[in-house]
This record gives structure tokens, sequence and C-alpha cells, in this order.
């Protein structure tokens, strides 16, 4: 059974590296030599994932015997009548202060339609529609600021038929979201399911920039899963840089930097790409379904100098950490709260040259390094940008005199000296040995780092 539970989201190694890599890069701009793109500020990003969250409803309570259902063999026989109902929105509050008491950022799913309960922008059987809508409003103004929404799909367990807006009759793994249904399934097939749950969150003003697979949906469909996330994403919210997130290395050293894929029209007024964000870690906080102990040491040690974030921090990648918000609430016990309380302490202990990101704006980040195209012409850094980006940071080597302005539409605006790598925010740049490293908010379109001369 567990290495059924564990499949819920597969957590891929090196050998599932090369699946997750077969994806159609798609175009890619001409680079100078010289010129590196940095991470934004010189920091190293890090972002919090939680999955199976929802609105009130304690998603584990109304999934389990689903899938067990679907299983049919005696799997998943977790005692689910003795979980809450609900994970109540004092939990959330008191989460989501913390976290933006301490600069925490991320992703946050909102289940559409949990378990077919009901769906949030209709009906959520056994609450009123004054607490679901009270329900929504913490999300949109206690979240939404430092985490991006996603639908987890529609339900998170059985498939619903979009002609009828019901669940599929058979209750098999086929017609489950976790397993199997995407199998020989279209990129119009998955982006039509796809938009139907971004539509529902639309209906409840919660914007998305991205969508989150629950257990293995995609897995058996990488590329068309990854065209359906660009072409849902941009047909219901006009979202400019797409991004999901499906995979998971939580050991080895394979890259977990974002993956920028299916990229076209760089040249053109509609540049579109998708990107896939990929977490660092296992569910170490309490798992999914709240029956393993949190075990925060394997992020990071007591001792802060081993586990698996400090070993992707070292190495400067994107260290996006995953949980699951039912390990998080721990049944009314928070053992997943505090664990994660505790490997922020750590952290900030340890390291003060980090910066908390959403998904989003690490997937518009990694857009604009990978598909800006950068030129030198004399004195001059010459940037042609399909996407604007904040706090875009390059380290230029051997370039003469300091650079003095970023130039575009006819406009200079003057960077400022700072003393050090730590020092640089937007429109500063600083000494770094033989080379300078300038951080500025890159415009979309043409643009031009000035040096002095």
């Amino acid at each position: 059974m567990a290495s059924r539970l564990t499949n819920r989201r597969r957590f891929l190694g090196l050998a599932g590296a090369a699946t997750a890599l077969a994806q159609v890069p798609g175009e890619r701009p001409a680079r100078a030599a010289g010129v590196e793109v940095l991470n934004p500020r010189g920091r190293v990003p890090l972002s919090f994932i939680i999955d199976d969250s929802t609105c009130l409803v304690n998603l584990n309570r109304f999934a389990i015997p689903q899938f067990r259902a679907a299983w049919a063999d005696g799997s998943y026989s977790q005692d689910w009548r003795k979980m809450p109902l609900e994970i109540p929105d004092d939990f959330v509050r008191r989460f989501g202060e913390w976290c933006a008491e301490q600069g925490v950022k991320g992703k946050y799913s909102i289940v559409p339609y949990p378990a077919c309960v009901g769906r949030l922008d209709r009906e959520l059987p056994g609450w009123t529609v004054e607490e679901v809508e009270a329900s929504l409003r913490l999300v949109r103004t206690l979240m939404m600021p430092n985490w991006d929404i996603h639908p987890e799909m529609v339900t998170h367990t059985r498939v619903i038929d979009l002609s009828t807006g019901h669940p599929y009759p058979h209750r098999n793994l086929k017609f489950m979201e976790n397993w199997y249904w995407t199998g020989g399934r279209s990129v119009d097939e998955i982006a039509a399911y796809l938009k139907y749950a971004l539509t529902i969150l639309k209906n409840v003003d919660l914007p998305c920039e991205g969508i989150t697979t629950p257990g293995g949906f995609g897995n058996d469909a990488l590329p068309q899963l990854a065209q359906a996330s660009l072409e849902a994403c941009r047909d219901v919210f006009r979202t400019e840089i797409p991004h999901y997130f499906r995979h998971a290395f939580s050991k080895g050293p394979e890259s977990v930097a974002p993956r920028v894929e299916y990229v076209s029209g760089l040249n053109g007024p509609d540049p579109r790409c998708v990107v896939s964000i990929i977490a660092c870690t296992g569910d170490w906080t309490g798992n999914w379904d709240a029956t393993q102990q949190p075990r925060p040491d394997l992020f990071i040690t007591p001792d802060l100098k081993s586990g698996r974030l400090v070993e992707v921090i070292e190495r400067g990648e994107p260290a996006c950490l995953l949980a699951h918000w039912t390990g998080i609430h721990h049944n009314g016990a928070e053992l997943g709260f505090r664990a994660f309380q505790e490997v922020v302490r750590r952290l900030n202990a340890r390291y003060d040259n980090l910066l908390w990101m959403k998904l989003c704006e690490l997937a518009r980040y990694w857009a604009a390094r990978e598909l800006t195209a950068v030129q030198r012409e004399g004195s001059r850094v010459v940037l042609r940008a399909p996407y604007a980006c904040p706090a875009f940071t390059l380290r230029v080597t051997s370039p003469g005199r300091p650079p003095l302005a970023l130039e575009a539409e006819g406009k200079r605006r003057p960077l400022r000296e700072v003393r050090g790598m730590k020092q640089l925010e937007a429109g500063t740049w600083t000494r770094d040995g033989g080379a300078v490293a300038a951080a500025f908010d890159l415009p979309k379109g043409s643009s031009a780092l000035v040096f002095g001369g």
C-alpha cells in the first residue's frame, strides 16, 4: 500500500528525470559571451508549494473512501471517519499571518470541486453560503498577496464528465484524476479539463497563472500536459507566462531549476512559453494523510549543516519545498505547521541570501533569464526581452567602466552603487571581482545597460 500512497505524486529521482526532461524547449535567443544572468538580486529563491488545500473541506475525509473504491483491493484503509470534516479558517488565518510575518511565499492549491463534495462557485453541502464566501474572501485578502492560487485539477478524486458536470459512473483508476485518465488524451482534451477547473476559480474571483496536478495526473501524457497548461491558462486568464507544478526531485544531483518549455514567437508581438516548476523535497511535514510524523531534519538538520535544502541552496538553485495542507493541519494537531516553522527558523539561522518568491514570480524570472537576447555593443549591453521582469540581475565581465544607467524608451535611469552582492536591489550595481553585477527592472522589448564612456 505504501507504494500506492507515495505514487499520488511521483517523487522522481534520476531514473525519472529523463522523462521530465522530454519536453520541447522551443526557441532560444542569442547570448553574448561575458554576460551571465544571475539569480534575482544575486540571491537563492525559495518557495513553499502546498498541495491538497481548498476552502473548508478536509480533503482526506472525503477522498480516502473514493481512493479505496478505485483500487478495490483493500488499499487506503486509513480510518477516514475519525478525521475532521473541516480545516477551519482560523487555522488558515494563523498560518497565513505567520508566513506573511516571515516573508514566506509560494503556491496554495484551491481544489475547485473538492472530492465531489460541492463546487465552490455553486454549493458546498455542509457549509452555508456565508461560510463559503467568508473562506474565499480570506484566501483573496490574506493568501493571494503572497501565494499563487492553483486548481489541483477539478475534484482531486473522480474525473468529471464535462458534458454533465457530474463524475463518471466508473469507480476505477482510469476515471480517477490521480491515476490514469490522461493516458492517450490529446492536448485539446486535457486543456478542456484544465479550463473547466480554472473557470470555477475564475467564477469566485481567484485568478490563477498556473495549475497543479493531483497525484499521477499527466504522468502518462507529459508533453500534452505542458501544452494544455499553456493553452488553458492563456484562454481562461490571459496569462502571459503560464506555469505548472508536476515534478518533484527529492534527492540526487538532477537540476531542480524551472524548465522553460514550448517557447515560440520570441521575435513577434505574442511570445509564448510554459514553465515547469520542480519541487526539490519530499513531503516531510506530515504526509498527505497525516499518518507520518514530520521530519524537519530532512529539510535542514538541527546543526544547520546538511539536509536537502542545504544541498540545493548551496548549488544556487531555487529550493521549492513540498507539503500537503492536510499534513500541515495534521487533523488538528498542527504538527506539520510546527515542523515548517522550525525549518524556516533554521534557514534564517544559516542563510542571509535567500529570497522567497511565488511560483509565478519564479516562472517569470526564469522565462526572462532564458529568453532575453543579450548582445555587447561597445560600452553597452543591449537586451531584447519578450517579458518584463523585476530585479533582473546580470553579471558582466571585463566591463571597463562601471554601469551608469539603464536605457529604455529613450530615457536613462541611473544605477546606484552598493557595497556588495547582498545589498543588491533593483536599480543598483556592485563590483564583483573583475566583473560588475547590476540589478534592474527589465522592461519588455529593447533596453540597454549603459557603461561609462
